[in-house]
């Protein structure tokens, strides 16, 4: 029996698309190799070049086997406008898994509801105001706790995982774990209005009505640092994922960025003329979006920390997405932007209208989800964003399909690889250079003196030779002494030389400077007071 294999032949347009990932990778346009006449060179670089198409063609083949799915997104045709789609015109072309992230959760008279998700998205805890809080797994839609603490809650924050939670109650922010059960009561934070969780670092970060700033450890609970802002109450706190740098907005219109190694902010900008009323860092940690109460949402490159672009429009809460959308809201209304060119210019991209009276709280994307969170005055909402989450996740830095005995093994893991605080900098890719030597200060005129005579007594001091034929007479070593000193003195003299130079030569800048300063009628006594 004889089996025939037939061989598969691709497409035109599987092979166009394979070029296209190729292309991707490729460092540009080949050199035209014919035109060399040393046989050596040309097969050296012949070599190279199949090297690096082999190379091109294993990084696509890897992104078509490990990242298969692609982010969605908007697109109209002709002059229609995406901000002109609503969320009744989505609804009906998505598949019903996507169906199920579109909902609204009305709880009147416990709002508004503040809200905060995992990273893998797949669990959220929401808290209202009159003291509801609650945990849930919005995959499969089951609430898996919730219960009443009968007082202010103004914020809520993971810890590591789904099984501890932060709350910022009336008087002490508290933890509390996946069951409800109250584990810690942290006096020292004081009332706290917002909070925030470095998860590289374990350590939570707390911002209290009197502009206290404290860093806590949750894993031996130290209290890290406890610093004074110095520009009042705020509520608008947010951490740049990128490098762990708390950033605050305060009434005057500044942000400052904080780590918990150094009781002064590492950097002060002030970025509106008004009171700050959000603060968001983009996902690689370069770009920060500020809203004012000027009605002005400005975007910010933390590089060179210029102003990228300006918006109108007000904004209480902000935040980006995993693929850089920016959302904003101002009383019901969410707007959502797009850097559709790539070139960090911003567009409106959606728009969403809550019922009238919701007045929104907080806004949070959902990680790997086309999902945008909404806490407001009567409960949370959740509607759908095209192209907002990264389709592809990495089960080893967030899995949401994970098995308990995984979720054990990563936080063993992810304890053993915690970061210290000192590791917190604006410029993270400092950590593992060499620092550049100092420059020394030039010493002054005493220590100068104090180091030439330390010079001239150990010449003084050194014991000649003893040498034969006459060679070893007092005048003969009196004389050689005498060279020694003067060899001692020539570099401090020929330094002293030098710095008398450039102070002469400073002083004659300065003259004419005030000579090009001065009109001439009074140039002439410019030049006696100088002489």
């Amino acid at each position: 029996m004889v089996l025939k294999v037939e061989k598969v032949i691709p497409t035109v347009e599987q092979e166009w698309e394979e070029d296209v990932n190729v292309k991707k990778y490729l460092r540009g346009e080949g050199p035209n190799l014919e035109v060399l006449k040393d046989k050596k060179l040309k097969g050296q670089l012949t070599v190279k070049e199949a090297l690096h198409k082999r190379s091109a063609k294993a990084a696509a083949d890897v992104e078509k086997w490990l990242l298969p799915s692609e982010p969605g997104i908007l697109e109209t045709d002709g002059i229609e406008k995406t901000w002109r789609i609503k969320q009744v015109d989505i609804v009906p072309e998505v598949d019903i898994l996507s169906l199920k992230n579109q909902y609204d959760m009305v709880l009147p008279g416990l709002g508004p509801y503040t809200l905060d998700f995992t990273p893998s998205g797949r669990y959220m805890a929401i808290a209202g105001r009159k003291g509801h809080i609650g945990v849930l797994d919005v995959k499969n839609m089951d609430l898996l706790k919730e219960f009443q603490v009968r007082e202010t809650v103004r914020d809520v924050v993971f810890l590591h995982n789904e099984l501890f939670f932060a709350a910022a109650q009336k008087k002490y922010p508290y933890i509390y774990n996946r069951d409800g059960v109250e584990l810690h009561c942290l006096k020292e934070h004081g009332p706290v209005l917002r909070l925030q969780f470095l998860r590289n670092h374990f350590l939570l970060a707390s911002i209290n009505k009197f502009g206290q700033l404290h860093y806590q450890d949750v894993t031996m609970g130290e209290m890290i640092a406890n610093y004074r802002t110095g520009l009042g109450r705020t509520d608008v706190m947010q951490v740049n994922p990128y490098n762990g740098v708390v950033g605050l907005g305060h009434s005057s219109g500044t942000v400052t960025m904080w780590k918990p190694t150094s009781p002064n902010p590492l950097v002060k900008m002030l970025c509106h003329h008004g009171p700050l009323t959000g603060v968001a860092f983009h996902p690689n940690g370069h770009l920060m979006a500020t809203a004012g109460m000027e009605r002005k949402i400005k975007l910010w490159d933390l590089r060179k920390f210029e102003v990228l672009q300006t918006l109108p429009g007000h904004a209480k809460s902000l935040d980006f997405s995993q693929k850089g959308l920016l959302a904003a809201s101002t009383g019901s209304f969410v707007q959502v932007l797009r850097d559709s060119s790539g070139s960090q210019n911003y567009e409106w991209y959606m728009r969403h209208s809550m019922a009238k009276g919701y007045q929104i709280q907080k806004l949070s994307f959902r990680p790997y989800e086309d999902v945008l969170g909404i806490g407001h005055s009567m409960g949370w909402s959740s509607i759908l964003i095209p192209g907002s989450g990264e389709p592809n996740f990495d089960s080893w830095v967030a899995n949401p399909y994970e098995t308990p005995k995984q979720r054990r093994e990563k936080e063993v893991r992810s304890l053993l690889d915690k970061l210290p605080p000192e590791s917190i900098m604006l410029d993270p890719k400092k950590i593992g250079t060499v620092r550049p030597p100092r420059k020394k200060d030039k010493p002054t005129q005493k220590e100068r003196e104090e180091e030439m005579e330390a010079a001239i007594a150990a010449v003084k001091n050194k014991e000649l030779k003893n040498k034969t034929k006459g060679r070893n007479r007092p005048s003969k070593r009196a004389k050689k002494k005498q060279e020694g000193v003067e060899v001692a003195k020539r570099p401090f003299v020929e330094q002293k030389m030098k710095d008398d130079e450039e102070l002469s030569r400073k002083k004659r800048r300065r003259i004419i400077q005030q000579e090009a300063e001065l009109p001439k009628s009074l140039q002439r006594f410019a030049k006696k007071k100088a002489a």
